[in-house]
């Protein structure tokens, strides 16, 4: 019996549409949230998707079906947007310059994460994530978000498990001040 990422990999190979179209009905959301957090901003991530799937299906030979598509996929588009830009620098990940972190627009109005929110925690949550250090935000993002295991991650951001590990460690201790501060 064959199953789903040995289906999955047989399609790319085979530069199925429907399996593609499966795919970008499965994934779309996850794969604009993914970026849109790793980003820090909305505008621009479109292109990135766009970019992603035509590579998916361009390349997607290379996924052999082992392990699980998402991994695969996040790799793909994280790739693509530091590829972009390395070419024409917009922004800093490391640094809030443009507002791109914490505002969508000129104008001010909330982030993708602030109009997502649906509780007070949840906006606490999506502002105080913003604050943080790019590679740390991703890790808490694709472990907790996406819920990939370490290895999925180690294999996304090509770093060792160790190194992913350490950073949700981090990227937990830097938050917990903010809320443990908040409610005492």
């Amino acid at each position: 019996m064959e199953s789903d990422t040995q289906r999955i990999a047989l399609g790319l190979r085979q530069r199925d549409v429907v399996v593609l179209k499966t795919l970008i009905e499965q994934y779309q959301f996850r794969l604009v949230r993914y970026l849109v957090s790793l980003l820090g901003r909305r505008d621009g991530v479109d292109d990135f998707v766009q970019e992603t799937w035509l590579r998916v299906l361009e390349r997607g030979a290379s996924y052999d079906g082992h392990s699980r598509f998402e991994p695969w996929l996040f790799r793909v588009a994280r790739n693509i947007a530091f590829d972009a830009m390395r070419k024409r620098p917009m922004f800093s990940l490391d640094s809030n310059e443009g507002d791109g972190i914490r505002s969508s627009s000129a104008s001010g109005e909330p982030s993708p994460y602030m109009l997502a929110a649906r509780t007070q925690d949840a906006e606490r949550l999506a502002h105080s994530l913003q604050t943080l250090e790019p590679v740390y935000r991703e890790a808490l993002v694709l472990r907790f978000q996406e819920d990939l295991s370490l290895q999925e991650i180690s294999v996304i951001v090509g770093a060792p498990v160790s190194t992913v590990a350490s950073r949700i460690y981090r990227g937990l201790a830097t938050l917990r001040p903010q809320f443990e501060g908040e409610t005492a």
